[in-house]
């Protein structure tokens, strides 16, 4: 069994930075792609960066490419995503996920129905 755990959240205004990590732990042999995954009161969840396993392939959702920056160090059961240029509109609850599976199409990637294996999620706040 696998577990995640989000770390980084907090609160900053409009321009500011933060940076999320999660890490996996326990049965991480076959960890595939991670991804990050965001949710506001009353919105579906919905993709916002994801990593493949070797890290050479990232996915972006179009309102936080060339602000945000996903990464996933060696050993890759650890994923940053570095989030610049905050606006209001990105406060939500991020979620991290993971999926066991070696190839993704963007669309599969950025998907919520692809990720069967969640974090408790982390709130981040900015503030106008």
């Amino acid at each position: 069994q696998v577990q995640l755990e989000e770390s980084g959240g907090g609160s900053v205004q409009a321009g500011g930075s933060l940076k999320l990590s999660c890490t996996a732990s326990g049965a991480t042999s076959n960890l595939g792609y991670m991804g990050w995954f965001r949710q506001t009161l009353g919105k579906e969840r919905e993709g916002v960066a994801t990593i493949s396993p070797g890290g050479n392939r990232v996915y972006y959702t179009d309102s936080v490419k060339g602000r945000f920056t996903i990464s996933r160090e060696r050993g890759k059961r650890t994923v940053h995503l570095q989030m610049d240029t905050l606006e209001p509109d990105d406060s939500a609850v991020y979620y991290c996920a993971t999926k066991s599976a070696l190839a993704m199409t963007e669309l599969q990637a950025l998907s919520v129905d692809y990720y069967g294996l969640w974090g408790q999620g982390i709130q981040v706040t900015v503030t106008s």
